[in-house]
């Protein structure tokens, strides 16, 4: 198992291109994704990577084998899922990954009773509210809010999920209330946008009486985590767009309150994705039904509150 065990690492510090951060993903120790490199280069007698103080680069021959060595390792993932379909005895580990809000509030809750349900699949959850990629991460399944640019992959819908502008009380005081969504965009009131590196320039799409509006906003704050935004909301530095679920709590609590509810944000959708390959693995399946059932079971619970 050993020699299998080298090219797993091999795939990842190519796919990633830095020993540490495969090391990590391998949940192995940097040393030990080094020497897994060098037993293979001794094996194969040539060199895979060029190696400097600060970079890892392919070499040609590191080029070649990766082509091949993903082929195995894909062959090898489709025969285990074979195998573990006619025995009805799913096992493996599954990568997810999920946006902050989404996987705290709607999946994390479930992963333990999914594992109590089958107890040989293990489930390693990644939250991130950065576009990731499903290839280059490692990931099995990907749930998102919006609109995939990947047409690769393949998506399945959950749910539309409802949305809101919100703050607090202490911003409505300190800068009014708007009454309309022109008030937004003059540089009146602070709009907090989730922004993250290579993000495209954000706009609120607004529900009006002809239509749908996109409203370039702009404000102090950006953060690349969804939650900093809701901190500081509640704060009153702000004005939020938010799905229902993400602050359900500080709605229903008053923490938080709606804002130009006559013309709405637009609903997100919230969808998964996963590669056509990853389809034919049981485990991937079991997982994406499951939480399918249990974020449309939620949301209605929550978009209710």
């Amino acid at each position: 198992m050993s020699y299998f065990d080298n090219i797993r690492t091999f795939v990842r510090v190519y796919e990633l291109g830095n020993m540490s951060a495969a090391a990590r993903d391998q949940r192995i120790s940097a040393a030990v994704a080094s020497s897994r490199i060098s037993q293979l280069e001794d094996y194969l007698n040539v060199r895979l990577f060029q190696r400097t103080t600060r970079q890892l680069h392919p070499t040609e021959q590191g080029d070649i084998f990766y082509g091949g060595a993903r082929k195995i390792l894909e062959a090898i993932d489709e025969a285990e899922a074979a195998v573990s379909s006619i025995t009805q005895n799913p096992r493996g580990t599954i990568f997810v990954a999920a946006p902050l809000g989404v996987g705290r509030r709607l999946i994390a809750p479930h992963v333990p009773e999914f594992k109590k349900e089958y107890p040989l699949i293990d489930v390693r959850l990644r939250l991130s509210d950065r576009k990731l990629d499903l290839t280059a991460e490692g990931l099995d399944i990907a749930f998102f809010l919006g609109v995939p640019q990947d047409s690769n992959l393949r998506i399945r819908k959950i749910a539309d999920c409802p949305r809101v502008l919100a703050t607090s009380k202490a911003y409505l005081e300190e800068y009014g209330t708007p009454a309309s969504p022109d008030e937004l965009t003059g540089g009146r009131h602070a709009c907090l946008n989730l922004r993250y590196p290579g993000a495209p320039e954000f706009q609120w799409p607004l529900q009006v009486d002809d239509g749908v509006r996109r409203l370039a906003v702009k404000g102090p704050f950006e953060s690349d985590d969804g939650d900093v935004l809701t901190r500081w909301a509640l704060d009153g530095h702000g004005i939020v767009l938010k799905p229902v679920f993400d602050i359900a709590d500080h709605l229903q609590s008053g923490a938080l309150l709606p804002i130009l509810t006559d013309t709405p944000p637009v609903p997100i959708q919230m969808a998964c994705l996963y590669s056509h390959r990853r389809h034919q693995d049981p485990k991937t399946r079991l997982f994406i039904d499951f939480m399918a059932q249990k974020i449309s079971e939620a949301l209605v619970q929550l978009n209710a509150l």
